[in-house]
This record gives C-alpha cells, structure tokens and sequence, in this order.
C-alpha cells in the first residue's frame, strides 16, 4: 500500500508560510521518508537538494531558533522543530522515519559551540529515539582522525557519537571524512576572507606541511546517496577523501593564485595562532570554526586515494577545478 503522510506546505525564506497552516496530503509510493538533521548548513543543503531532486521525500530537523531558518528555496519538504536534546520533540518529529542522515554539529559554531552537548549527547538522543521509533537505518559523517583518545576536542566527540551509533543497534554507515570543500564551506572561504584582508603576510600554523585531501561537497553528498541504496555500506565504517593530496602550504597558494592575492607566507607557532583565531572569531563569525581548523591540521588527515573509485565507483573532482565561487564571495 501506498504511504500517506500529512505534510506542511514548507516555509518562505523569512520563515512565513506560504499558506495559513494548511496541509497537504501526499502519497509516496514504497518511498522510505528520510530525517536529516543539519539540512540547512553547508553539506546538508546540498545533500537535501539532491534527495529531493531523485523524488525521495525528505523532513528536515530545525534546531528552535528566533532567527528564521535558512531552508533551501524552491524545495518541497516537511520540517520540525526540536532540539536533538528534547526527546518528546524528537519522538514526534521522527515518527515515520525510515532512514536518518546525522549531519548535525555543533563545529561550526567554533568557540560558541557545545561539543559535548550537541555532538556527543545529542547524538546519543537521537540514536535511542530513533531505535523507539523503528527507524531502519542511520548514517553519519565524522572526521578522519575521530578517536575517543584523542587531545582535539572535536576528533574525540566525534568518536564519542560514533560509538553511540555503533553501540544503538540501528544500521549504521559510518563516512570519516577529508575536509570537505565548496561554495559556503568552513575552509576554503574563511581562508580567502583572512587573505584577503591580511595585508602584506599571511599566518601558517607551524610549517604549514600537514597533509589534507579537500573532497568537494558534491561528491561527498553522491558518496551518502549511493550508500543509501546499498546493502553492503551497512554497519560499515569509510575513510573518503578527494583525489589529490596538499600540504596546507600548497592550499594556501593555489587559493591565493585563484584570487590572484600574493601574501608572504609567515610560519607561526600553532599556541599562538590559536590565540590570534580565538579573538578574531569572538568578532567575525564566518571565522569561527577556523579554531578548529589548527586541530585539523595538527596532523596528517588522508586516507587511501582509491577508496572513492574502488568502492562508490566514483572518480573524486580535482580541489583546483572547483574553486570559482571564491571569486564570487
């Protein structure tokens, strides 16, 4: 039989609906309704669009705010609210909910963020909730280098949520992912503001030789999206990067080449940019997961090359190809 599900029409980007609470009723032909939570951030945005666009309906998780919510324009989708640690919200929000994506964080938000709240606790929330609710599967993006002994804060809660997933019961597939890159991302337009505005030099951390393997935000999100229509991906753990490998240096440059900005490369030591992040990020907010960032490169992030060919068949795009919304920032 066909799934019947009541549904709101979505909202305007001021937050206003677009009718006065009607409600529609839409019948979805053995589709699974798939929950995600951090669908308006940079990945999510990205990942709900292409959810949409193959017909699968999708309910997107809107943390309680009195800023309206930045949701996608010119996308049909259903939309609660809750915070990932209120259960009785949650509980009616994922009710009937086949298949989660975990996106949610709290890293993004730098300094101001909770990492022990959101990525850790919420996680767990949202796991035991989602096995009340009889949700069938449950995917979520972590870190190269998640590890619940590590120093990094963020490395360490992300493997505190993973383990929530893995301990839960739900069928997991778990994406340890490179940095990942693109119009909107906590990487690549940070680093071309602070350029840009950084007169004469331009800071390091430390030698600025640590090796990352920028993915671009397209190919992560067709990594999450095959994976859904795969058996095979369940209850298993992947480490996916792009194509290439760069020492932090070489990023540097090639942003600075794309913006055609020269700046005088100045190693720093890493206790003292942290310092000089800190303060910058209490003040400008498009910089504050750069905080993080100094943990990010505290040490090589790579994985192997072909994972992406050999196991999604997928052949990653090239980080110097995909840099022109630099231009437009």
């Amino acid at each position: 039989m066909p799934n019947w599900v009541a549904r709101s029409m979505p909202a305007k980007a001021d937050g206003k609906q677009q009718n006065n609470g009607a409600s529609q009723l839409i019948c979805y032909n053995f589709q699974v309704m798939i929950f995600v939570t951090g669908g308006t951030g940079f990945i999510g945005e990205a990942l709900v669009r292409q959810l949409v666009a193959a017909g699968k309906p999708v309910r997107v998780l809107l943390k309680p705010s009195p800023q309206s919510p930045k949701i996608p324009k010119g996308v049909s989708l259903d939309v609660a609210v809750s915070s990932l640690l209120d259960e009785r919200s949650l509980r009616s929000a994922m009710k009937g909910v086949d298949v989660i994506f975990h996106l949610a964080g709290s890293e993004r938000q730098g300094i101001r963020g909770d990492l022990s709240q959101v990525d850790v606790e919420g996680t767990r929330i949202l796991s035991q909730v989602a096995v009340e609710a009889g949700v069938s599967r449950i995917f979520y993006l972590s870190h190269l280098g998640a590890d619940r002994a590590s120093a990094y804060p963020v490395f360490k809660a992300k493997a505190l949520a993973e383990n929530f997933l893995i301990q839960s019961g739900l069928d997991y597939t778990i994406f340890r992912s490179a940095i990942v890159f693109g119009q909107r991302d906590q990487f690549t337009q940070p680093l071309a503001y602070l350029l840009r505005r950084t007169p004469f030099i331009f800071p390091l951390p430390g030698d600025g030789k640590s090796l990352i393997q920028p993915l671009w935000v397209e190919d992560m999100v067709t990594c999450l999206l095959i994976a859904l229509d795969d058996d095979k991906t369940i209850r298993q753990t992947y480490s996916i990067g792009g194509s290439e490998t760069f020492t932090f240096r070489q990023v540097v440059e090639i942003v600075q080449e794309k913006l055609s900005i020269r700046r005088r490369l100045v190693e720093v030591p890493p206790p003292y940019l942290r310092f000089f992040l800190f303060g910058f990020g209490q003040v400008f907010r498009q910089l504050a997961m750069s905080y993080y960032m100094l943990d990010y490169l505290s040490a090589d992030r790579t994985c192997p090359l072909d994972t992406l060919p050999r196991v999604f068949g997928l052949m990653p795009e090239r980080f110097t190809y995909q840099l022109d919304y630099l231009l437009r920032s």
